[in-house]
């Protein structure tokens, strides 16, 4: 036991600042470098890659911060099973870990790393091993072949290393989280490139890929239904903006105050959509991994997660968590009670999903009620005309947290799932979690920045 709780306390991990407080500018530097290396990492192919099966599921990358076919085509998939794996070992009452022990908690997070570096090194030799990412196939049955798939495994394991610490380097460095910052980058450039781009698409030569320039040029050519296909990508995607942002900024705020200044106080404000993007980032990685599963399976001869025909499921599990586009076929005319029965389907196991890790992550993530209690009293607040008693104050926010946690949860998964299903310019899912994350970071650079121009808060929040 002694062996096992040294190497939990000792894995090699990314040193935190010496400082209590890091400047602005140094946060947004840190998140800056991290962000350009993800993008130049997604640009370095893997050496030996000949077939690339994994090409086709660009959406899937998108989810999981991925880049099939490059350095990072692990993405963050690892790191987020890995959390989805121990939160629920916690949540169902099989890893005994209380997590607003301090021990406890960095036990939690040993443990979590880990998991997180099995994941790395197994789902490296599963796609290379299971033919996503594979040497040429002409060299097939040579001994150069089997050099080259280790190759390509060292090479993504490699990756997904630099993943890991590039996300310790933002969490403890940067702004936000890395996971989140990934998925956001992704999405960010799939939208821009999938509204402006001018070149051409691959399937239609004559239309570009990009909606915008799209939409101009079957007007101009006389295709009203390619026209109005163009219209409802950008329509929805806007619709899934404005729905996320002004979600995002309805919260309940609890009236405090500072028990030795009377007259003064703040209020403490608890957001609708209390764990924020963390539940569908988690339901919508573990989709995303099961599809990818599905399709490797296929391609080994055992679909035993279902089939598919090109780039869409055909049948099986794959095909009922499968969003279809329902605004798409409605304008081709093609919309049957199949699609129907799949998207009611998808939604309802969107739901379901977001509510279960968002239930979960309130647990592991100290944002139940206690540690909210504890929190509010170690800033010297109190709730105005009660006493000054964590057990008064737990009650009160046990009345507003858990119903925001499963509120919160069920509309993020409508949403999410509704964005899928209108045909968003690249994943709905996608763009809804980049405008939660993107506002979120703005929430917390604007934190942070006037915390930097006004020390008098720094030292009101406890800072200093």
């Amino acid at each position: 036991m002694s062996f096992w709780n040294a190497l939990l306390y000792n894995l090699p991990e990314v040193s935190g600042p010496q400082q209590r407080k890091l400047s602005f500018k140094e946060k947004l530097k840190w998140t800056g470098i991290i962000l350009v290396i993800f993008f130049v990492l997604g640009m370095i192919p893997l050496f030996g890659l000949g077939e690339n099966a994994l090409q086709q599921f660009e959406f899937l990358s998108l989810i999981l911060g991925a880049e099939f076919g490059s350095i990072i085509s692990l993405g963050i998939g690892p790191l987020v099973t890995a959390s989805i794996v121990l939160q629920l070992l916690v949540g169902s009452g099989i890893l005994k870990l209380d997590l607003t022990n301090p021990e406890h908690k960095k036990k939690f997070q040993g443990l979590q790393k880990i998991t997180a570096i099995f994941f790395i090194i197994f789902e490296a030799i599963i796609y290379i091993f299971m033919g996503g990412l594979a040497p040429a196939a002409e060299l097939q049955g040579t001994a150069l072949f089997f050099q080259l798939e280790l190759i390509l495994v060292f090479q993504l394991i490699l990756g997904g290393f630099l993943i890991m610490f590039m996300d310790e380097v933002v969490s403890k460095w940067g702004f936000g989280s890395g996971l989140s910052l990934f998925i956001a980058a992704g999405v960010s450039k799939s939208v821009f490139v999938r509204a402006l781009s001018p070149l051409p698409s691959p399937t239609n030569p004559n239309i570009s890929t990009g909606a915008i320039p799209a939409l101009f040029q079957s007007l101009a050519a006389g295709d009203p239904m390619t026209a109005a296909l163009m219209i409802a990508a950008l329509v929805s995607t806007i619709l899934v903006f404005l729905i996320a942002v002004y979600s995002q900024a309805m919260k309940i705020e609890i009236p405090l105050s500072f028990g030795r200044i009377r007259g003064h106080g703040i209020r403490w404000p608890l957001n609708f959509i209390y764990t924020s993007n963390i539940p569908v980032i988690l339901v919508a990685a573990l989709m995303a991994n099961v599809q990818l599963w599905a399709r490797l399976l296929q391609n080994w001869g055992h679909p035993i997660l279902g089939t598919f025909s090109g780039n869409a499921p055909q049948s099986g599990l794959v095909f009922w968590m499968y969003s279809p586009d329902i605004v798409k076929s409605i304008i081709t005319g093609s919309l049957t009670w199949t699609h129907v029965g799949q998207a009611a389907v998808y939604i309802i196991f969107m739901i379901i999903g977001a509510v279960i890790f968002s239930i979960f992550w309130v647990q592991t993530a100290g944002m139940d009620a206690r540690s909210q209690a504890k929190q509010i009293m170690a800033s010297g607040l109190q709730i105005p005309g009660f006493r000054k008693d964590q057990r008064v104050l737990e009650t009160l926010l046990n009345r507003y947290i858990w119903p925001l946690t499963v509120m919160g949860a069920i509309a993020v998964g409508i949403m999410a799932a509704l964005a899928d299903l209108t045909g968003a310019l690249s994943r709905g899912t996608g763009i809804l979690l980049t405008v939660m994350i993107v506002y979120k970071l703005y929430e917390e650079i604007a934190k942070e920045h006037m915390m930097d121009m006004h020390p008098m808060m720094r030292k009101m929040m406890g800072q200093e």
